[in-house]
């Protein structure tokens, strides 16, 4: 994992003689992965990671939302163009429900999970 330390700045004003700049140093440790440090954090990155950790299994909107911290809505939006790829499965159960699974029979999925564990590997 990767550490990024983080430095906040604060205004402090008003008090009696005028305004101060007060500097607060707080370090704060995120871990980031391989992949966010290649590509930066976007809700498309954070919906494939958590289907090729989980690619065994299907999953729904909500399932997924649930687990990356994401909302529906933006894990609709960005499922739309990996289901479109066939990277991803989509498959409905009933009128409204619809379960999701990395397709591993894609070439293209397959090229992504080997990326995937081999920048794991390289980065760490």
């Amino acid at each position: 994992m990767i550490y990024v330390a983080l430095f906040v700045t604060l205004a402090v004003t008003n008090i009696e003689n005028g305004s101060y700049l007060r500097r607060v140093a707080t370090s704060e440790m995120i871990t980031m992965d391989p992949l966010e440090k290649i590509f930066g954090k976007t809700a498309q990155m954070t919906v494939l990671k958590n289907l090729i950790e989980n690619q065994n299994e299907s999953t729904y909107l909500s399932g997924i939302a649930e687990e990356t911290g994401l909302s529906h809505s933006s894990v609709s939006r960005v499922i739309t163009p990996l289901v479109g790829s066939g990277i991803v499965l989509e498959k409905p159960l009933g009128k409204q429900i619809r379960t999701f699974q990395l397709n591993t029979e894609s070439e293209a999925a397959q090229l992504v999970i080997d990326f995937y564990n081999k920048i794991n590997q390289i980065v760490e």
